[in-house]
């Protein structure tokens, strides 16, 4: 994908039981960020940074969509542990991951596994990709995206 061009539409379950296309929040903007793991450290705080920004996020005319190949039930607990006021998307297939190119080879302790490099997308109320944020550290990320949104 580049930039300044038609982010790459999908159709995936989300937590609220109901099928997601990023075309149908054309009108809106779109945080579409990729995280690796439900109840992690790093996931639980970029979420809680994100639900805690959540209205100046709503006051930008943009809406928050997490991706990780989670279940639904995951998500589920998840999303009531922390009371998240976003959809989560359940990626198990990877086939928006690999849509978004965020599929990595990850080395941990020696040990190498794929898993999703944390990333997250800002698509405008076009549907146009304005911003690519890849290998996102999680401290600061929020004000990063926010100062995104402002100037957009």
């Amino acid at each position: 994908m580049e930039l300044n061009t038609l982010a790459q539409d999908f159709s995936i379950v989300g937590s609220d039981g109901n099928i997601h296309k990023l075309s149908d929040y054309r009108g809106k903007k779109v945080i579409l960020y990729f995280y690796p793991k439900d109840n992690t450290p790093g996931c639980t705080n970029q979420a809680c940074d994100f639900r805690d920004n959540y209205q100046q996020i709503s006051d930008y005319n943009a809406i928050v969509l997490g991706v990780s190949r989670d279940s639904l039930t995951s998500h589920d607990k998840f999303i009531t542990k922390l009371g998240l006021p976003f959809i989560l998307l359940s990626d198990e297939n990877e086939e928006v991951c690999k849509l978004y190119d965020v599929i990595k080879e990850k080395n941990m302790y020696g040990k190498k596994s794929l898993g999703i490099e944390r990333s997250t997308f800002i698509i405008d109320e076009n549907g146009i990709l304005i911003k690519e944020l890849r290998k996102v550290k999680v401290k600061d990320h929020i004000s990063e995206v926010l100062e995104i949104l402002k100037d957009m």
